[in-house]
């Protein structure tokens, strides 16, 4: 190692995997989309209604149906329309659930933010 990788204690081989990935787009949440999901990873399945209420604020009731829809397409959760109640009136609801590939993306996102917390340099 030369004397700038032994200070990180970097091993360039294990390291070039990483910038290779880097360097492709890498997948974002908002502060929102990453609310939903931790909420629906750590509750399961839930309609919109339910998100907003268990939120505390974090997820507004004018943007969650928007931000479900988008988070649909991106592959984030999937979704199931509930069967109607006998005598129910109106539509019926739709309920939530993290993808795999949501509940993965969260946890690889919540991983990396703490590893880049860890190396921050502490202030003196």
């Amino acid at each position: 190692m030369d004397g700038r990788t032994e200070r990180l204690g970097v091993d360039l081989h294990y390291v070039r995997p990483i910038i290779v990935v880097v360097n492709s787009p890498i997948p974002r949440l908002s502060r929102t989309e990453r609310a939903i999901l931790e909420h629906l990873v750590a509750q399961g399945e839930s309609f919109g209604l339910q998100i907003v209420e268990r939120s505390r604020g974090g997820v507004k009731r004018g943007t969650v149906y928007v931000t479900l829809g988008r988070m649909q397409q991106k592959g984030l959760v999937a979704s199931r329309t509930e069967a109607p109640m006998p005598g129910a009136i109106g539509l019926p609801r739709r309920l939530y659930r993290p993808t795999t590939y949501g509940a993965a993306l969260l946890e690889t996102l919540t991983r990396a933010a703490r590893a880049l917390a860890r190396l921050r340099p502490r202030e003196a």
